[in-house]
């Protein structure tokens, strides 16, 4: 069994990956519910109003790109990715049904943060408490679902062996676009 930090050293690169893959859908308009398995919601995601990317120029230095902003050009970040880096940090909308979810994710740690769900039901008494919580923690345990599903979609196509021959081919024909 490999100790938690060589594990953390070896594979901390699939979740910088995963958000790179993850641009490339958003982007591409790849169906989220084909991807997810989610069919009975209508899944849309963008990127928001910021991209962290992040360049290994081999020599123990890191070129850093921040883009920022909610009418920020990511041509930018597509240059980037031109000259190898990948996303470290995106913000992202994701709308299911009629909710709308705003959050950010860190790719070396897989956290979301700043995470704003759609409004839920008001407190109006203290009787009021319980289900506010429950209601919030349902919002929440949908994005988690759709996030976890798209995770082992990409986990699923990143070993698969129509990775090399399929998968990355396409997204490097989207990086020269």
């Amino acid at each position: 069994m490999l100790d938690i930090a060589v594990a953390y050293n070896k594979y901390k690169f699939l979740g910088n990956e995963f958000l790179t893959w993850l641009w490339y859908v958003v982007e591409n308009d790849l169906s989220l519910s084909e991807l997810t398995g989610i069919k009975d919601k209508r899944l849309i995601m963008e990127v928001g109003n910021s991209i962290t990317l992040e360049n290994s120029l081999g020599d123990d230095s890191k070129e850093k790109i921040s883009i920022k902003g909610d009418d920020a050009d990511l041509e930018e970040g597509t240059t980037a990715l031109k000259k190898g880096a990948v996303v470290t940090d995106i913000n992202l909308i994701l709308k299911i049904d009629d909710g709308e979810y705003k959050f950010s994710i860190k790719g070396e740690s897989m956290n979301i943060t700043g995470l704003k769900t759609p409004p839920a039901g008001k407190v109006e008494n203290p009787d009021d408490v319980e289900g506010a919580i429950l209601e919030k923690t349902y919002l929440c345990s949908a994005l988690f679902e759709i996030m976890d599903a798209l995770y082992t979609t990409y986990i699923k196509k990143r070993v698969a062996e129509t990775w090399t021959t399929q998968d990355l081919p396409a997204m490097r024909e989207w990086i020269k676009l």
